[in-house]
């Protein structure tokens, strides 16, 4: 396969902006479209058809099911033979592997790069991929990949990504959910939350979301990430009676920190 030179980006928000300026500053050839970002330093087109014209990989970056499917569709129209679309966002494995199917023979190879660590590490260049698909697209695009992603991990075939990313998510959110709870007891027991954060960071209850506060970015896709876990168990026959809780913890500790649903979960 031949080397990745000119990526497109479409969705250039809080995560793809940043992926777009890194890929950016490692040379490569960068076109983006965002119908809500006129300027950004990157070359703006005006549809995914024409980013898939100009691109040897194209990365969507977008947060539903129903937009994902908008952009292929455009994709498709504009796309040359070789053209590598790895998808970014977060969907349900089941999802990612049709959609695999659906474009084999059209030209177009899919993979599925779910990305982890949020904003701070888009900006910072360390998000974490977890890839699967076509193993060898997926070796051409390490370059690329590498210019945002400090770990990449190929995973499996389609939807083995988004198995990943949908198992990070779980772990993730029951955490945030057992330190809310640890923490608030605490608190009704005399002892400052804060204070308390700090020493038990250097505890065995230490984790990712509680070093880094995750709560505080807003938890936009957690009912959405934890509708996935539960649909996927449910067609799997597996009982996940804890996933089932944290959703609702998940729930009410959004309504506490007066935190919205994000557009179109409703």
């Amino acid at each position: 396969m031949t080397a990745i030179r000119n990526v497109g980006i479409v969705g250039l928000g809080k995560m793809g902006l940043p992926m777009a300026k890194h890929l950016l500053a490692k040379g490569f050839g960068v076109v983006g479209c965002d119908p809500a970002v006129r300027s950004a330093g990157i070359e703006m087109l005006a549809s995914p058809r024409e980013v898939a014209s100009r691109s040897d990989l194209v990365i969507v970056v977008v947060g539903f099911d129903h937009e994902v499917e908008a952009v292929v569709t455009e994709l498709l129209e504009g796309s040359r033979k070789g053209l590598v679309v790895a998808l970014a966002s977060t969907v349900a494995p089941r999802y990612a592997q049709g959609l695999a199917q659906r474009l084999a023979g059209s030209g177009i190879t899919l993979l599925d790069i779910p990305l982890a660590r949020g904003e701070a590490a888009a900006v910072a260049g360390k998000l974490l991929i977890y890839g699967a698909g076509d193993k060898e697209a997926f070796d051409a695009c390490r370059p690329a990949f590498a210019a945002f992603a400090s770990d990449i991990f190929h995973l499996g075939p389609a939807g083995a990504g988004q198995v990943g990313k949908m198992v990070n998510n779980l772990i993730l959110w029951a955490c945030i959910s057992a330190n809310d709870e640890g923490l608030r007891l605490g608190e009704a027991l005399g002892v400052d939350p804060a204070t308390l954060r700090e020493a038990l960071r250097h505890g065995s209850a230490q984790n990712w979301a509680m070093d880094s506060s995750a709560e505080r970015s807003g938890m936009p896709w957690a009912e959405k990430d934890m509708s996935i876990v539960l649909h996927e168990a449910d067609l799997a026959r597996l009982s996940l009676p804890l996933a089932g809780t944290v959703k609702e913890v998940i729930k009410g500790l959004k309504i506490r920190l007066g935190l919205g649903l994000p557009p179109g979960s409703d």
